[in-house]
């Protein structure tokens, strides 16, 4: 749920700077909704004059704090929004490290200046840095202010279009990001020129506005910006997976324009793929997106087109070759305004093979005027090898070295020096119509009737390109907003933008199947409807597993989702060879079992078979599957040293640390020194009445060693005169140690004066009489009663066989060598009690009797000493 702060104070308490331009973008509607939601709260606290405060709202407010207002506003709007409400619940469910969170800086409910952030564990990444081709200046940016980019992590770059990656060199370069940026090799080789030719068309356009020159646009970045954060981009391959800090990205092919890409993004066992901008309809040069082989769990799809439906290619092919023709045919002129890059290669080929099929057309001339488009088309020459697969066999081809080496098309350097006489075609910059060469000739020949312009993009709302859709009967000068010129040239839309329509994008979710969708990259009305369409589909699912909740949130919005991932350790070094011994032998107890399970099915079906043959019947039934062998949980417990980092848990022991994580590691001890006067069998003695049995590891004549519990290690030297010189010595890893230590030093002091050790060393006196020596002889000392049963491998086999006897009665057969059998009806179970081991080819009565012998190891021996018997 949206709230609403109390007052406006309130939402006004963090001043902040904000720019002249974004007063420009309000629409009426915000200063309605601004001014009721003031009268609103004026009521609630019972404020009398509304008018004094609107005009205080119009003469202060706006400009000193226009973010936070427009902030107010939209929550005003938008308090019973599905998606805040939805977000507000989810986020309610789960720890704020557990929570996904999705800040849209541009390009949400939008066309433009895309930007997105999320967040997951910690980690930030920036998906894509754009600018909006319909403003200029500081307002054309993402809301770079509303979130810390220092806290960002990673950006990723999807393709070159200025909407995408415009922002690019301020963010890197003005701004507080210290991250680092990926991008594919393709998109970094356009980027530079690309920039470069946007701070000069940028440069140009001031120069030419009211205020003389030099504006603000013309201060957003230099060429050195540019240059500078073009040595600090990283490139990435198709299919090629990095690692950065826990943060997994694969780079897969987008289509759109050459070197645009998806990216698969892995956090902490979340799955998010970000499709950019993305066709799946391969075209004459690029691949159609691919579908990932993983499945994300969060989608984060363009919404161009919302719910619209594109004509096939061939069929906008055979438009746009039509229409030029006709207009051709009665003298005049087309103007084909497009990208730079991407748009303007397909045409040209186009163009070029319709040439080449048409006789009568090789008389007319066709033109791309852009110097960015020539430049890089040594890059598009040089990455033929990341197209599709019918570049890559035209460009190997002897008879054409390489497809975009034009013969029937032109390129102008200097539109001054354009001979514009008789029919031709221009392909020219920008797509939008804003400024520049495809301005220039639209003003130029508006006037003409058998003239015609073909708009082969998206139109962006705001620009030329879009007004020209409505059709109007004049338009304004870019170089004179004064001046307007009469409109009579022909207007047709045929849309070559490679973006997806709504049966590719519904094709596309169903296929990598995410459980939450993010709608980016569309304007409001459309991706809308496109949400709608989806929660439709999806209705079915809603309250189970397969459930699909679709979002569209607002710039500057926060989304968060819940998300509780899987934590899986991996157990590496000897800790995993010690296990992996286990799990062999009990995957082939598995194989075993599951063999003569399919031994019996076969020899029970042949005699089914037999009784249906005779029977005249035939068998419909499936056979066995041999191969469905499934590996059932083991229940050992796995203990050692776990290791986090970037995410992943890494299981080993302490010894293997240095060697599989390059940790230093330091081994804390502690020793005890002591001496007490007494021997050391009686010294044994106390230690086994307390833990049962101790481990002696080294007994010759310079030293005695032993180890308690696998914890405590006691040494004495020998070679120290009478006495025992006794060392304590354990390692301060837990509470466990200490205490277990403690007792060990509170029995070897209590040793001299413990009535025990008196019993135990007393001996017979001879006093002179006979008759006494006699008496004395014959009287026994009481020795102290045993704490513990016998706990050698007899008196333990003893007794194990004693525990299986009670289970099993008669069934059970002693045999020589510390060996038996178990046969209950046709089944025999083979026993080895020194090595604990039970055959036998029922796996129920296998494991019936291995669970006895394990119980029964346990109960025999003390907790100091392994069950084992061996």
């Amino acid at each position: 749920m949206c709230i609403q702060p109390d007052s406006l104070e309130d939402a006004y308490k963090i001043p902040r700077p904000v720019h002249r331009e974004e007063f420009t973008q309000l629409s009426p509607s915000f200063f309605q909704t601004a001014t009721f939601q003031l009268e609103k709260t004026n009521e609630k606290n019972n404020i009398e004059e509304p008018k004094k405060n609107k005009a205080f709202l119009n003469s202060k407010i706006i400009y000193k704090d226009l973010f936070e207002i427009r902030k107010l506003s939209n929550n005003f709007v938008n308090t019973s929004h599905p998606t805040c409400t939805e977000t507000m619940n989810e986020q309610n469910e789960f720890s704020d490290e557990e929570n996904f969170k999705f800040f849209g800086l541009g390009g949400c409910n939008e066309v433009g200046r895309s930007c997105h952030i999320i967040e997951y564990k910690n980690k930030v990444i920036m998906l894509d840095s754009g600018m909006h081709p319909a403003l200029s200046g500081h307002a054309s940016f993402p809301y770079f202010d509303e979130y810390d980019i220092s806290k960002v992590d990673i950006l990723l770059i999807s393709h070159f279009h200025v909407d995408h990656s415009a922002s690019l060199p301020y963010v890197m370069q003005q701004s507080n990001f210290r991250g680092k940026v990926f991008m594919t090799h393709a998109t970094k080789a356009i980027y530079r020129w690309l920039m470069q030719d946007f701070v000069r068309v940028t440069s140009i356009g001031n120069s030419r506005s009211e205020d003389g020159g030099g504006g603000e646009g013309s201060n957003l970045y230099t060429d050195d910006d540019i240059m500078k954060s073009f040595d600090r981009i990283e490139t990435i391959d198709y299919h090629s997976t990095m690692e950065i800090d826990g943060i997994r990205f694969t780079a897969y092919h987008a289509g759109h324009v050459l070197g645009a890409c998806m990216y698969f993004i892995e956090i902490g066992g979340l799955k998010v793929l970000f499709t950019g901008d993305y066709s799946r309809e391969e075209n004459r040069h690029l691949h159609a997106a691919e579908v990932p082989p993983l499945k994300p769990d969060i989608l984060i799809s363009e919404s161009t087109f919302g719910t619209g439906t594109l004509e096939p290619r061939i069929e906008l092919e055979r438009k746009l070759t039509t229409h030029i023709h006709a207009t051709i045919a009665k003298g005049g002129r087309v103007l084909l305004p497009v990208f730079a890059l991407g748009n303007a290669q397909e045409l040209l080929l186009i163009l070029d093979e319709y040439w080449s099929q048409n006789e009568d057309l090789q008389n007319v001339n066709v033109f791309y005027a852009s110097n960015l488009a020539k430049k890089c088309m040594a890059v598009y020459e040089t990455y033929t090898g990341i197209m599709n697969d019918k570049i890559r066999l035209s460009s190997a081809s002897s008879e054409k070295s390489n497809p975009f080496d034009f013969k029937y098309i032109k390129s102008i350097k200097d539109l001054s020096k354009f001979q514009d006489m008789g029919p031709s075609v221009v392909v020219a910059t920008p797509g939008m119509l804003q400024a520049g060469v495809s301005r220039q000739l639209l003003e130029k020949w508006a006037p003409d009737g058998k003239n015609l312009v073909i708009l082969t993009g998206y139109s962006v709302e705001g620009t030329m390109a879009k007004e020209l859709l409505k059709e109007p009967t004049m338009i304004q000068s870019a170089t004179n907003p004064d001046m307007t010129i009469p409109r009579r040239i022909g207007i047709e839309e045929i849309s070559f933008a490679a973006h997806v329509d709504f049966q590719q994008n519904s094709e596309f979710i169903e296929k990598v199947s995410p459980s939450k969708v993010i709608l980016v990259h569309g304007d409001s009305v459309p991706m809308g409807r496109l949400k709608s369409a989806l929660l439709s589909k999806y209705a079915s699912r809603k309250g189970t597993d397969q459930e699909v909740k679709v979002y569209n949130p607002k710039n500057c919005e926060e989304l968060i989702i819940g998300f509780k991932g899987l934590k899986i350790a991996k157990v590496l070094g000897s800790l995993a060879e010690e296990q992996l011994q286990v799990l062999k032998k009990i995957i082939q107890d598995e194989v075993s079992a599951e063999n003569s399970k399919i031994t019996e099915l076969t020899e029970e079906k042949e005699e089914a078979d037999e009784i249906k043959e005779d029977n005249g019947e035939t068998d419909t039934t499936q056979k066995p599957n041999e191969s469905s062998i499934n590996v059932l949980k083991t229940g050992q417990v796995v203990s050692g040293v776990l290791v986090s980092k970037d995410f992943n848990l890494n299981l080993l022991q302490l010894q293997d640390l240095h060697e599989f994580t390059q940790l230093s590691t330091s081994i804390v001890k502690s020793k005890m020194h002591l001496k007490i006067n007494a021997d050391i069998s009686l010294m044994v003695w106390h230690l086994e009445q307390m833990f049962g049995y101790i481990n002696v590891i080294n007994d010759d004549d310079e030293e005695w060693e032993c180890v308690i519990m696998d914890v405590v290690d006691v040494f004495i030297d020998r070679s120290k005169g009478p006495g025992l010189f006794i060392t304590v010595e354990w390692i301060n890893d837990n509470l466990m140690a200490d205490s277990l230590a403690d007792s060990v030093i509170a029995i070897l002091y209590s040793i001299d004066s413990s009535p025990a050790s008196v019993k135990l060393s007393s001996q017979n006196h001879n006093h002179g009489d006979n008759h006494i020596v006699k008496k004395e002889d014959s009287m026994e000392i009481d020795r102290p009663v045993e704490a513990h049963a016998k706990t050698d491998i007899k008196s333990r086999i003893e007794r194990i066989a004693l525990l299986l006897k009670a289970q099993f009665g008669d069934s059970l057969k002693e045999l020589p060598e510390e060996k038996a059998i178990i046969q209950i009806g046709k089944t025999v179970a083979n026993v080895d009690y020194k090595r604990l081991e039970v055959e036998c080819s029922s796996k129920v009565l296998k494991d019936r009797v291995e669970n006895v012998i394990k119980r029964g190891c346990q109960l025999t021996a003390p907790l100091s000493q392994n069950p084992k018997i061996a």
